[in-house]
C-alpha cells in the first residue's frame, strides 16, 4: 500500500505564505498528496490559515498539526473544526498538543500540570460536541461543563448547527512515552516530530503497544504520520541549513533548561551529548557555537534530504517501519526546487494523482 503524503506548511511567516503557500498546497494537490498542515505557536494561529485554503482547494484534506490545548476551550476547537469542516465539503482533520510551559503559561495564562490528562479530556469534549447526541455535559478533572461555581446559569448546550460529519478524525502531536501511549490508546493518528525510523521501536514501540493494549485497539486504528523535512535534488547544503536552524530552534529555544521535550527526545534516539550541548550554547547565548554542534548525521536521522536514490531508500525504511503517511516541509528556498521535491516525493510514495 502507498505511503500518504501531507504537506506541512509550517508557521505563517516562517514557511511559505500568500500566493507562493496556495501555489505549493494546490501542487502538492495535483500530485496526490492526501492532506496540508498549518502550525501554531505564539504567532499565526492554525484556524485561520486552514479555513483560507478551504475555497482554495478541492480534495486535499485540512489538518491541523496542531491547534494548541492551551490558546482556546474545547468548545472553541470543537467549533471551529466543525466550521472548517463544513467550508470544505468535510476535510478538515483535528490535531492537538499541549504545547509547553513556556508557551501555555507565558503566552496564553493557562497552568500546565497534567498536560496530557488535560489534553485527554479536551478531546473527550470535542468528540462529544461534534457527535451532537445531546446537550453538552462533562464532568472532568479539568473541565466541568456546564462550569461549577460561577452563577448558576450555566446551561448544557448542543452545537446548534449540524455538522457535516458526525466523527472528525482526531490526531495528537506527541513525543514523550506517556502522551504516545495516548495517541495509541484513544486517538486516530500520531504525528511525531524529528522521527528516526533507525530508533523508532526502540524510542517509541513499547507505549505503542501498551496504548493498543489500554484502547483494545489494533495497530491499524492509528495512522502513524511523522513530520519531516524534505528536499530531493538542488541545494542540499542549504537545505540542511534550514533543518539544522530547525534543530536549533528546538533544542535550545523551544523549552527552558528543566523541561526541554525535543532535548529529551534526542537523547532517546542517539544523539543526547549533541542535544545537551546545543542546548548548553543556545542558552548561554553562543548561538553560532551551537548551530555549529549540530551534526550532519543528526540532520539525515531526522529528514528526507539527499539525491532522489538516497530520499527513495529512506521512504521505504520509513514505509517498512509503519509509517502511514509522512507529513513533509519542503526546506529549498528557492519554489521551483520545492516543486521538484513535491513532484519527485510522489513518485517515489507510490502516490496517484487525484482523477
Amino acid at each position: 500500500m502507498a505511503l500518504k503524503l501531507g504537506l506541512n506548511l509550517g508557521y505563517w511567516g516562517i514557511g511559505p505564505q500568500g500566493d507562493d503557500a496556495v501555489e505549493l498546497v494546490r501542487a502538492a494537490e495535483a500530485a496526490g498528496f492526501d492532506s496540508v498542515w498549518a502550525a501554531e505557536s505564539y504567532g499565526s494561529d492554525v484556524v485561520s490559515v486552514l479555513a483560507w485554503l478551504a475555497p482554495q482547494t478541492e480534495t486535499i484534506k485540512l489538518g491541523a498539526a496542531i491547534m494548541q490545548v492551551p490558546a482556546r476551550p474545547p468548545a472553541a476547537a470543537a467549533m471551529a473544526g466543525a466550521t472548517i469542516d463544513a467550508l470544505s465539503g468535510g476535510r478538515f482533520i483535528f490535531g492537538f498538543g499541549p504545547s509547553g510551559p513556556q508557551v501555555s503559561e507565558g503566552w496564553y495564562g493557562v497552568a500546565y500540570p497534567k498536560p496530557w490528562g488535560r489534553t485527554r479530556e479536551y478531546i473527550e469534549i470535542v468528540r462529544e460536541i461534534i457527535a451532537r447526541e445531546g446537550p453538552l455535559r462533562y464532568q472532568g478533572e479539568h473541565f466541568q461543563l456546564p462550569l461549577e461555581g460561577g452563577t448558576g446559569q450555566g446551561k448544557a448546550l448542543k452545537l446548534n448547527f449540524h455538522p457535516v460529519r458526525n466523527q472528525i478524525p482526531v490526531f495528537v502531536g506527541a513525543i514523550g512515552r506517556k502522551s504516545v501511549e495516548m495517541a495509541a490508546e484513544i486517538c486516530d493518528g500520531w504525528i511525531p516530530i524529528f522521527f528516526s525510523a533507525d530508533a523508532f521501536e526502540e524510542t517509541w514501540g513499547e507505549h505503542l503497544e501498551a496504548g493498543f493494549a489500554k484502547g483494545g485497539r489494533s495497530r491499524s486504528k492509528l495512522e502513524i504520520s511523522p513530520s519531516l523535512s524534505v528536499a530531493i535534488d538542488g541545494d542540499l547544503d542549504a537545505a540542511r541549513g534550514l533543518v539544522k536552524a530547525s534543530l536549533l530552534l528546538y533544542l535550545g529555544g523551544m523549552g527552558s533548561k528543566e523541561t526541554n521535550f525535543y532535548v529529551d527526545l534526542t537523547h532517546r534516539f542517539g544523539f543526547g551529548e549533541v542535544a545537551d550541548e546545543v542546548q548548553r550554547l543556545y542558552l548561554d547565548g553562543q548561538r553560532e557555537q551551537a548551530y555549529a554542534a549540530i551534526p550532519d548525521e543528526l540532520v539525515d536521522a531526522t529528514s528526507l534530504i539527499g539525491s532522489e536514490g538516497e530520499v527513495a531508500q529512506r521512504v521505504e525504511k520509513l514505509a517498512a517501519a509503519g509509517v502511514d503517511r509522512l507529513i513533509c516541509s519542503p526546506v529549498q528556498m528557492d519554489a521551483g526546487q520545492r516543486l521538484h521535491t513535491i513532484e519527485r516525493l510522489s513518485e517515489l510514495a507510490g502516490v496517484a494523482s487525484p482523477a
